[in-house]
C-alpha cells in the first residue's frame, strides 16, 4: 500500500495500480512500465509546492523492503 501525505491529510492512496490511468504518465516520465497485473502500487497526483510523505506498507503488516521512485511529469 501507498500513501502520500501532505502534513497529516491523506493526499491519495493506492494498492494495486490501474494500467489505463497510468501507463502513459510512466512512459511519459521516463520510468520503466510496470507488466499488466503486476500489484504495484501507483499514483499519480498534480500537487502544489511543498513536503510531502510517501509511506509503504503492506497490507498484512508484514515487514520488508520498499523502493519508492518518484518522477516530475513533462
Amino acid at each position: 500500500m501507498l500513501t502520500l501525505y501532505r502534513g497529516s491529510t491523506i493526499i491519495a492512496a493506492n494498492d494495486d495500480w490501474d494500467v489505463s490511468t497510468t501507463l502513459s504518465a510512466q512512459t511519459s516520465a521516463g520510468a520503466a512500465p510496470l507488466t499488466k497485473g503486476s500489484r504495484d502500487a501507483v499514483i499519480t497526483a498534480v500537487l502544489p509546492a511543498g513536503s510531502y510523505t510517501a509511506q509503504v506498507s503492506a497490507r498484512d503488516d508484514s515487514t520488508g523492503i520498499a523502493l519508492v521512485e518518484i518522477f516530475e511529469l513533462p
